[in-house]
């Protein structure tokens, strides 16, 4: 999971996540609106695919990334988990604050 993390920190392989959430893309569709050069978006990809948030297949001289949902769904569960419990701390919290005991002055 630190791996997703990781790559997901990163703005520009955000962005291909988030292109990649439209349907399968290039390796140049990919490049495309960002402003680098093509062995960078490469770079980031292996980040991407290294992470299992994306796979690519290569067929002749196109290479087309893939969107993994399974390494969205671990993040997804893991921050789900982590928000009930600051949840129902948070709601432990209010509880008090409106309790008697916690109106004393």
């Amino acid at each position: 999971m630190d791996q997703v993390f990781k790559a997901l920190s990163d703005g520009t392989r955000r962005e291909m996540i988030e292109r990649l959430t439209r349907g399968p893309a290039s390796v140049g569709e990919l490049a495309q609106p960002l402003s680098m050069s093509l062995p960078a978006v490469m770079q980031h990809l292996q980040v991407l695919e290294a992470s299992g948030l994306v796979r690519s297949e290569k067929a002749g001289r196109v290479r087309t990334c893939h969107l993994e949902p399974d390494g969205l769904r671990m993040a997804e569960e893991w921050l789900g988990g982590q928000r009930t419990g600051w949840e129902h701390r948070l709601d432990r919290l209010g509880g008090f604050l409106n309790s008697d005991e916690g109106n004393r002055s």
